[in-house]
């Protein structure tokens, strides 16, 4: 991966509907270049994917928490993974060093609604307690990191 290609991902980050034609005049290549770079750091699994960026609140999902899972001594990894995976709430999950296992960031509509998943999820095989920090605010999430390329 060289400067292009990193400055080709800081670019897609800022604006991920960019053309190959816009991209190109950017880093001074052709289109079919761009496209082909492109192509290859997707294959890659560098670019993973590309997402749109939606205002939680207007799709009726204005709460958002961040839980914390300590699991039991004696847990199945694998079998909270996969109980956490199947949770549409849990937006993002991350292995964590320190007292908890997991840090979840899951959105929901209701204070109603987090208070039955954290009770889905305090039920979980494996799970032996949780902590939860509700966001009442979100000032910016999701931010490229300027300067790659």
């Amino acid at each position: 991966m060289d400067s292009i290609d990193l400055r080709l991902i800081d670019l897609l980050r800022e604006n991920a509907r960019s053309s190959y034609a816009e991209l190109a005049r950017k880093v001074g290549l052709s289109a079919p270049a761009v496209h082909e770079r492109v192509g290859k750091l997707e294959t890659a699994g560098t670019i993973r994917g590309y997402r749109a960026d939606v205002d939680h609140e207007a799709i009726g999902l204005g709460v958002t928490a961040l839980i914390g899972i300590i699991e039991d001594s004696g847990a199945d990894t694998d079998d909270v993974l996969t109980a956490v995976r199947a949770m549409p709430e849990v937006e993002s999950c991350y292995f964590m060093a320190g007292v908890e296992s997991y840090q979840l960031t899951v959105r929901v509509g209701t204070i109603a609604e987090l208070e039955q998943l954290i009770v889905r999820i305090n039920r979980t095989p494996g799970v032996a307690s949780t902590r939860t920090a509700i966001a009442l605010s979100t000032k910016w999430e999701n931010r490229p990191q300027p300067g790659l390329g």
